[in-house]
Parts: C-alpha cells; structure tokens; sequence
C-alpha cells in the first residue's frame, strides 16, 4: 500500500501477480464503490506487463542525484531509469559512476553541457517503456505521484499529461516574478496552441511513448518545454493536466532556469505553433 494525495493507493500490474488477500481487498471495495470511485481514488490496474520509462537530464546536482534515484525506486512501477549527466563539473559524475553497475539504471553523459532538451532528445532516444515521465534531478517534484500521472494514459484518455503547481496542491509559497513569467509563457502558448493548461513550463510531462519518439526535439536548453507542448499540441494530442506538489528551490539553492530562457521561450511559442 501507499500515499498518495491522503488517500491509501494499490497500484499493481496484474490481479495474478497479487497476494489473494489483496485480491479480496480490491475485490470488496469494487462491489462498494464501483470503479468509476475507484479510480478517482487512484486505485486502478496496469495492463500486464506495463513499463514506465523516467527520463532523468542532470546537471550538477551531486547534492541530490541519489535521494532522488531513491524516491523514483520506491514508486511501486515497473520501470527503467534513464539519466542522462549534461556535462556535470560538480562531482555528479563521480555519484554516477558509483552506480553504473546498478541494473535498473542506463547512465549516459554528455561530453559538455548542452542543456536540457539536449539531454531529454538522449533519454528519449533509449526509452523503452510504454509511457516515460520526465524527472528533473533535483527534489522539487515528487515521485510519489506518478500514480496519477499516467493514470490519464493508462485509461486511454490521454497522450500527454502535465502536472500543474497552480491548480491546487501543496506547494512551497516564492519567487513571485517566476511564477508571473510562468503565468505570460503559458498564456501565449494556449493562444498559440488553442489549449487551455495552466502550467505550460511544468517539469512534470508524461507521454505515451509513441507519441513523443514521434517528435524531432531541435531545443536544447528550456526551449524544449514550448517546443514539446507545441508540437504535440500541432499533431492533435489530446491533453491532460493533474494538480501536483511543488518544493520549488530559488536560485542561491541551484535554480537554472533564467531571463534569457524566458525569452527564448516566447520564440519557441511562436515558431513551433506554425511548424516544426
């Protein structure tokens, strides 16, 4: 069992791989509720033999690479983790290569910083999994709740799913100029795209595998957050955002994201909304 949002959620692959007491559980709370309840609680199958794939850019984050591979391992999913070191000069690498033997991890690097996109075009590369979710390598985003984000997918209804820090959960209360430059940058790319998500720049962004591996990624810093939305939005993807939590660092704890991105982000919005 786990938390998730204060609710207690079983996710397993299949009912077969499951304890009969478990089965019973599930069994019994299906003849209350109904699964349409069930599911808004979070409490859903996976297809046997679903694999999620985590795509993981890093940079010079040797103060948090483990903690957060820690937290993506508890997620009761099977998985691959795939990270990508962008040029780390911090002792990251160090970290990593500590952990090369581990088997559920695939360690790549990058002989300079390239920047994010660089790094997510990399991992998307060698995933395999149905569905890959994004995973910054910091500790702002919480692996815990990647239950619900693929949720949308799993069910059929979605292609992509962003995790919103503005529609309501907990987040950490700073940097009020960020959040106003989020708020410009995801208007004008719902005027660009015709969707109407509130948090165009989250680092939390779920696909189903095809659907992003169909996507040429040209962006190679944060450009690649607009460059995505815009592109899948052009191929008809149907979206879905969720509420999740935010532990947001400022910029004396290791924030990256900077004015020249937020500018580079209004050309991305505009050249990727007419073609690729």
């Amino acid at each position: 069992m786990k938390r998730l949002g204060g609710n207690t959620v079983r996710v397993t692959p299949a009912l077969a791989d499951r304890h009969p007491a478990e089965v019973d559980l599930v069994a019994q709370l299906r003849a209350i509720c109904g699964d349409a309840v069930l599911r808004q609680l979070g409490i859903y199958e996976l297809p046997s033999g679903f694999k999620l794939s985590v795509a993981m850019p890093v940079f010079n984050e040797r103060h948090t690479i483990r903690e957060i591979v820690a937290r993506v391992r508890r997620v009761a999913v099977q998985k691959e983790i795939i990270i990508v070191d962008d040029g780390s000069t911090d002792g990251t690498r160090d970290v990593l290569r500590s952990l090369e033997s581990e088997p559920d991890l695939t360690i790549l690097y990058h002989d300079r910083n390239r920047g994010k996109g660089a790094a997510l075009r990399t991992a998307f590369q060698r995933a395999t999994g149905d569905v890959i979710v994004v995973q910054d390598a910091d500790l702002e985003y919480d692996p815990a709740e990647y239950v619900k984000l693929i949720q949308p997918i799993v069910d059929g209804r979605a292609d992509v799913v962003y995790g919103s820090r503005f529609i309501g959960n907990v987040t950490r209360v700073h940097l009020f100029w960020h959040r106003v430059a989020n708020g410009v940058l995801t208007l004008l790319s719902n005027m660009c795209t015709n969707l109407n998500l509130t948090d165009m720049e989250t680092g939390y962004k779920v696909f189903r595998r095809e659907a992003v591996q169909s996507i040429r990624i040209a962006q190679n810093r944060f450009g690649v957050e607009p460059e995505l939305t815009a592109k899948l939005a052009r191929r008809k993807c149907r979206f879905y955002e969720t509420p999740i939590s935010y532990s947001g660092r400022d910029y004396a704890e290791g924030k990256k994201i900077g004015f020249k991105d937020a500018v580079k982000a209004l050309y991305c919005i505009v050249r990727y909304s007419i073609a690729d």
